[in-house]
């Protein structure tokens, strides 16, 4: 039987189990990587795991949920949760506290080498109320190579914790790291799930969209982000990009406004709501434009200067280009 904590997480039910089955069978890991896409409860799942590992018997009234929300804060001491982080002026920052701060982003976020040895800090010390302590790195992919090795000096000997690490695919870390892990595999949400959650979420108007749904492939957590997002571009220049550029002048005055106007968050997701508009296309000679969109996504990821990344983009678009592909 699935435990109330796992209760909101939809369409999992496969990696839900086997994580009940560690606990009731005293088999708990100390090591554990939670592979799937982006926004189908892998941090959920994290989150409801997390309050079973550190749960106690408590006698006093209302501790199994005050247990819950201090977990949900990441307020207890024996929880430890690592997100990615931007550098600005000399000091880490979240994604959530650069939203705050309205920051622009020219970078994508990492998990950090000073992170990971804050993570051996802090399990250096006993659990102060749990038997065991638990540590979630979100986006483990993002860890540079130093970052890893020193991530897998802890993973060997973690001591009285269990370590948990979200991927999207074993690929996406080292060999060294996913072998010292055991492998929980969350997938892609149904058609009826979508909307289930998307419906539980007070997001029912994302099912009206069926860019949204497309750019998701069944992830409720892309679809409300994508949502998000679209919301804060410009109305007038989605529209806009909807149709190929007229003119060389009318592209290079798009370059400019998307690399005024967007961050490189907002760009990567551009190429992604690009990409499926113009695959609707359907075309044979839109395949070309797909894959500079291809190109387009490696640049700004690798640093490149956006504008100079749109303009040749955008270029392969207008029909009297010596580079036309319509």
């Amino acid at each position: 039987m699935v435990s109330s904590a796992f209760a909101p997480l939809i369409g999992q039910s496969q990696a839900t189990e086997l994580l009940e089955r560690a606990v009731t069978q005293q088999q708990v890991a100390p090591a554990y990587a939670f592979l799937g896409p982006e926004g189908v409860g892998r941090s959920l799942a994290a989150t409801a795991w997390a309050e079973q590992l550190l749960a106690q018997t408590l006698a006093q009234p209302g501790a199994a949920s005050s247990l819950r929300h201090r977990i949900q804060q990441r307020h207890h001491p024996d929880l430890l949760w690592v997100e990615p982080t931007y550098l600005h002026q000399g000091r880490r920052v979240s994604v959530s506290e650069a939203i705050e701060l309205g920051l622009r982003r020219k970078s994508s976020p990492q998990i950090r080498l000073e992170q990971v040895r804050e993570i051996a800090r802090y399990l250096s010390r006993p659990p102060l109320e749990a038997e065991r302590a638990v540590v979630v790195i979100e986006q483990a992919e993002t860890m540079a190579e130093a970052a890893a090795n020193g991530l897998l000096k802890t993973l060997e000997e973690p001591g009285r914790a269990t370590l948990i690490l979200i991927a999207p695919d074993s690929n996406a870390l080292l060999p060294t790291l996913i072998s010292r892990c055991q492998q929980v595999t969350f997938r892609r949400l149904s058609s009826h799930q979508m909307q289930q959650v998307l419906t539980q979420t007070g997001r029912s108007e994302i099912w009206q969209h069926p860019e949204i749904l497309a750019i998701a492939q069944g992830s409720p957590g892309q679809a409300i982000a994508s949502w998000q997002q679209m919301q804060a571009i410009p109305p007038g220049l989605l529209q806009t990009l909807r149709e190929p550029p007229a003119s060389l002048r009318q592209a290079l005055e798009q370059a400019q406004q998307i690399a005024k106007t967007l961050d490189v968050e907002a760009q990567l997701w551009l190429v992604d709501f690009l990409q499926h508009h113009y695959w609707q296309a359907a075309t044979v000679r839109a395949i070309p434009f797909l894959q500079q969109l291809e190109q387009t996504r490696r640049h700004l990821s690798g640093f490149v200067q956006p504008r100079l990344v749109w303009e040749v983009t955008l270029m392969q678009l207008v029909p009297s280009c010596s580079l036309e592909v319509f």
